[in-house]
């Protein structure tokens, strides 16, 4: 009975592990694609790949046909430049486009001070190579930054030129 008892047990077990990764595996990739809209897409490219460090992977064109058949526009087209954190199939895609005009809402000065997608966070190895890189764009800082976030890691918080709050975290060096 004993025996019976602990493998049904293990029998159950496995089923529910089963189910429980299955029903976990709704999704056809681990990676999420985050499209940003900005105002200049050279300006968007410049501070993304030259400040923070970003890589440009692949372009592409959003056709008018498609662009309003989707209901993704009215109808205009659009060029998508893809960046990544480093250019593998395993790194998540910031889709930069741009429609050529300045944002209806008021830049925000925190995060709090509009709804959405307020920031994103970057882990990065060395902090001092991208400082030195946004300081040599002019890039402000926000608030006190950096600040140690523990004896090895800070944080540094800052803007993209359409007013997206970047959050860099990791060690100086």
């Amino acid at each position: 009975m004993k025996k019976s008892v602990i493998k049904y047990s293990f029998l159950l077990t496995a089923l529910l592990i089963a189910f429980a990764s299955h029903a976990q595996s709704n999704f056809s990739s681990k990676l999420i694609g985050m499209g940003v809209v900005v105002s200049d897409m050279d300006r968007s490219l410049d501070f993304y790949m030259n400040g923070i460090g970003m890589v440009k992977a692949y372009s592409f064109t959003i056709e008018d046909d498609f662009s309003k058949r989707s209901g993704l526009s009215n109808g205009a087209p659009a060029a998508v430049t893809v960046l990544k954190l480093e250019n593998s199939p395993e790194a998540n895609e910031w889709k930069l486009m741009s429609f050529g005009k300045k944002a209806s809402h008021p830049r925000q000065k925190f995060i709090q001070d509009d709804t959405g997608v307020q920031y994103i966070t970057i882990n990065v190895k060395a902090l001092k190579p991208v400082i030195e890189r946004l300081k040599k764009m002019k890039i402000p800082f926000l608030g006190s930054t950096p600040i140690p976030l523990n004896q090895n890691t800070h944080f540094v918080l800052v803007q993209d030129p359409d007013g997206t709050f970047i959050e860099l975290i990791g060690p100086m060096e």
